[in-house]
């Protein structure tokens, strides 16, 4: 038998920057990822949110060195490169996205897209597994939500980077199940 549902699907930057393998950051894991994500975007209907990397207009901090070695990202959040990939964008619709400028997705922003789900329970899919993904949900761990992770639908920078992630998670159980 199934397990049920989570109240509701977070779908963490499904986007050419990180999904397209020709691209500088992405995942090799793609094409065997992206079938599994779009199967948990159709089953959970409208009670899917996605999120979307958007480089900051004005690099600071840490941020600053970080672009000064990838400037090829540094581009504004409408450009092709931070997309929802065309596949993820036709089931989601004219939803919109939660964009942030940060890897992690965890905050007030994606706490306030969810709540009209009343999530107590978090399905996460997406890129990459190794920073996106796992900053997003061990941070909604942290928050409380029961988080599980579909494994089969989430792409890492590389297979032994995206099972590393998975392993660091599945440190969290009970909190972070790896499904």
């Amino acid at each position: 038998m199934a397990e049920p549902l989570a109240d509701a699907l977070v779908v963490v930057d499904a986007q050419a920057v990180f999904a397209d393998p020709t691209s500088p950051w992405g995942s090799p894991m793609d094409p065997r990822a992206r079938p599994r994500l779009l199967e948990r975007m159709t089953a959970y209907g409208d009670r899917v949110v996605a999120t979307r990397y958007v480089a900051p207009q004005q690099p600071t901090g840490a941020w600053a060195p970080y672009f000064a070695q990838f400037p090829w990202a540094l581009v504004p959040p409408d450009d092709p490169l931070y997309a929802l990939l065309p596949d993820v964008a036709q089931v989601y619709g004219d939803r919109a996205t939660v964009d942030l400028t940060t890897f992690g997705k965890w905050g007030p922003e994606l706490e306030v897209a969810l709540a009209p789900h009343g999530p107590r329970s978090v399905e996460v899919v997406g890129y990459a597994t190794d920073c996106c993904v796992v900053s997003t949900v061990l941070a909604m761990a942290d928050a409380g939500l029961e988080v599980r992770v579909r494994a089969d639908a989430c792409g890492g920078s590389s297979p032994e980077n995206h099972a590393t992630a998975l392993a660091l998670m599945s440190l969290y159980a009970p909190l972070v199940r790896i499904q």
